[in-house]
């Protein structure tokens, strides 16, 4: 195995690490939450969820994990998984993308709407109790490709 080829690798295994960490936070805080309500999660429970500290406290950290989940993901993990299979990355992202789902890391359309969802994060979403709870049911939904993505890098690279 060239150096180059190590670095890569290494690069690959630090991104995997740093995306691993939070899905693992992601999913405790989600266990968490389950403890207490029943997802999907209706808007009722979420009126509820949000007057207690803790609760709401978890629904924060679903969403920051996710969000930094995706980002870390999608600004580097993938990136360095070509790099590391000897690929061009000075391309378009949805280069990227269609790549990685030849390789049958990804589906380009779920990895979208991961995308899609992370997107509806950015703008203030705490006095919108409809779309929080949308994310907090997408998110737990998703979580189990999310899981199977990272699952699979592992694989390719071991």
């Amino acid at each position: 195995m060239g150096s180059k080829t190590l670095v890569y690798k290494q690069k690959v295994n630090g991104n995997l690490t740093e995306a691993s960490k939070h899905l693992e936070r992601l999913s405790n805080a989600i266990t968490e939450l389950k403890r207490v309500y029943s997802f999907p999660l209706k808007a009722a429970d979420y009126k509820q969820l949000v007057l207690d500290v803790q609760s709401l406290a978890f629904s924060d950290q679903v969403i920051y994990r996710f969000s930094k989940l995706q980002d870390c993901m999608g600004a580097k993990l993938f990136k360095s998984l070509l790099l590391y299979q000897g690929e061009n990355v000075n391309k378009p992202f949805l280069d990227i993308l269609n790549q990685l789902e030849k390789m049958e890391v990804i589906d380009v359309d779920e990895w979208f709407e991961i995308r899609d969802l992370r997107n509806e994060i950015a703008p203030d979403y705490e006095d919108k109790d409809d779309v929080a709870v949308n994310l907090l049911n997408s998110i737990d939904r998703l979580r189990s490709e999310l899981t199977r993505i990272l699952d699979d890098i592992r694989v390719m690279i071991e």
